[in-house]
Formats: structure tokens, sequence, C-alpha cells
């Protein structure tokens, strides 16, 4: 094989590596290593490893050893950082490289990643269940409904005064809870997504235009896209009630006052996901969503996105499962990091198949 394609392996790894020298010095990271420690590969290379990298272990001592006795070495769960960033849950695996006496690799494997995507996977299949037995309780609820409604509105015309009053209240409710029914229906009826390339930002740019006249009126709304990013592969109308979705829920974090909605977009190769046959894909295109509200509940954490699960004192718990669903059906992953003054729902998809574009 060529030497081009070791060079295309080393930058396509999807987790941070770095090789440091028989000094410990850095002789090379890849495109992940750099986004994860957030400096160039030119500022890293000839610097002492332990000066750029900050570890809560002692990972020198682990180097050592792995260069004595010439076999790897696993250390899991560390904190690693560097000056740039805050430290992380990783797992390192460190080797030395066959060819290269006294040379070492180091493979840092973030568990944040792992664990959101087991928790969003847990999510997926708890949504399954839920939706299916919501599915069936919405249609056998309905039709009664229907009558109780039809009841209450024959009995108004023989009634007056505080009588009238109740039956339109119980006209209103059974109205109120027929249009929640068919929400949980459209988890079933919502249609397998028809999927073509699709550029992002002329979705982004549809669903910020409808927000800034609607619901954002009342918010600042500022955009940071990368105008490289190639195509995905989805269906941008479906796509397009995701990212409403996710204005709207912004918006209405700031309630009536002011605030602002920044949607970021930009490309990371360290993200990949499980497709239904066992393979697994790169999701690089990142689209984030922040708002600088006042966060979720705590007690959500990891529970947002199931269903009738809501941060919202009146929520159904309906929209970000239903966003959950359709961005699993397009092969991707959604999380969420949330703070006070700082929300960020992020949404990662495939690149197009050439032959799609």
């Amino acid at each position: 094989m060529s030497p081009g394609f070791f060079d295309t392996l080393w930058s396509s790894l999807p987790i941070p590596a770095l090789i440091i020298d028989s000094e410990n010095r850095v002789a090379e990271v890849n495109a992940a290593c750099e986004t994860f420690m957030n400096l160039s590969a030119k500022s890293l290379r000839g610097a002492p490893v332990w000066d750029k990298l900050h570890v809560n272990a002692p990972l020198d001592e682990a180097v050592t050893r792995v260069r004595r006795d010439l076999s790897a070495l696993f250390v899991n769960t560390v904190d690693v950082g560097s000056g740039e960033r805050a430290p992380v849950q990783c797992d390192v695996q460190i080797t030395t490289m066959v060819d290269r006496p006294g040379y070492i690799l180091i493979l840092l494997e973030p568990r944040e990643i792992a664990e959101k995507m087991g928790r969003a996977m847990q999510s997926k299949t708890a949504a399954k269940s839920a939706i299916g037995m919501a599915e069936m309780l919405a249609h056998e609820i309905k039709n009664p409904l229907a009558g109780i409604t039809g009841a209450a509105q024959l009995l108004s015309m023989s009634l007056s005064g505080e009588d009238i009053e109740l039956t339109d209240l119980i006209v209103e409710e059974t109205r109120r809870v027929v249009k929640l029914l068919e929400q949980v229906e459209q988890f079933g009826n919502l249609r397998p997504p028809q999927r073509r390339a699709v550029n992002i930002h002329d979705v982004l740019d549809r669903a910020q235009k409808s927000a800034a006249v609607g619901f954002a009126a009342h918010m600042k709304i500022r955009e940071f896209f990368d105008p490289s990013l190639p195509p995905t592969f989805a269906d941008s109308d479906q796509l397009l009630q995701v990212f409403l979705n996710l204005l709207r829920n912004a918006a209405q974090a700031a309630g009536k006052s002011s605030g602002t909605i920044e949607i970021r977009t930009y490309y990371e190769l360290s993200l990949r996901v499980e497709r239904p046959d066992g393979s697994r894909a790169a999701v690089p295109l990142q689209i984030e969503i922040i708002d600088d509200g006042p966060g979720l509940p705590p007690e959500l954490d990891g529970e947002i996105f199931e269903p009738f699960v809501s941060g919202r004192e009146n929520g159904t718990g309906l929209g970000l499962a239903l966003v959950s669903k359709i961005i699993a059906e397009h092969d991707g992953w959604i999380s969420v990091s949330s703070a006070p003054g700082r929300t960020a729902f992020r949404i990662s998809l495939p690149v197009a198949p050439k032959e799609a574009e």
C-alpha cells in the first residue's frame, strides 16, 4: 500500500490519536485530536506531551512501562484535557509503534460520546414501546371523546347561564385532548423519509425566516455557518420540522422576554452511529441550536427525548420525542447539553452519497 493510503487512514481515524517520540514529545496528531484538544497540529508537534495533554492519572509512568515491556496498556475512565478545553472523561489506549523504536501511539476515546449515544439508543427503544401503546390508546379514546363532545353540545342547546359555561368547558377540554391524541398518532403516521441530497443551510434558512416572523419574533437569531459543508442525505421537509421544533423550544425558553438564539454548523469527523444492520457510519455534519434561557431541569438529563417528558409546565413531551425519531430515521444522532444561560441541541447527520448528488 502507498504511503498516501496510511496518511488518509491516519487522518480518517474517528477518535483522537497522537504519536510521541522517545523523549515524550509530540511527533504527530490526527485531525480528531486537533479538534479534541482545540489546538493545531503545528502548535503540538515537538512540544512535551504532558505540557499539552493534561491527565488526572500517571500516564507518564504508563508510557514508560509500555516502552519498556513492548506491550499495550489500557487506562479506563480518566479525565483528559488541554490548556484550551475542560477535561473530559476518556478511555486511553497506549501501545508501541512496531517500526519506530521508542515511539508510542496514544488513542483517546471520550466516554461522553458513548454514554450519550447509549442514552439515545435507550430513549429510542423506550419511544418505540411508548408510541405503540399510545397509538392504540389514541385510536380507542378518540371515538368516545367525539360522543362526549356531541352530547355536551346537545345539552348546551337547552341550558343557560353557568350551565352553558360548563358544557362549553367540556367541549373545549375534549377538543384539547383530541388534539393531543392526534399528535400522538403523528408518530405512527409519519411517512418514511424521502431522502435525497439536501443543503442543510437552505433548510436552516427556511426555518430561521419562518421563526423570525412568527414564534421567535421577540428573539435575536444569529447564524454561524460553515459554507463548505457538503450536502446531507435527508428529507428536507422532515428536517424543516426538526429545526422549527428546536427553534420554537429555544424561543419558548426565553418566555415573553427577549433572548438570543444561535444556529451553528460545522464539520466534525469523530462521531459515528450504529445503523440497524450493525454497521457504523460517520455523521460529520453538525448543527447546533443554542439558546440563552434558564436551561433544562436537571432531573430531565438523559430523558428529554423520551415521549411524554417535557421541561415546560404545559408541554406534552411529544415534540422532542418526534425530533429524536426523525433524526434516528435519517441515520443521525441528537444530543443536548444544558446549563443556566446556555442550552445547546446538537444534531449530527451523514454526508450524502455521491450518487445522490
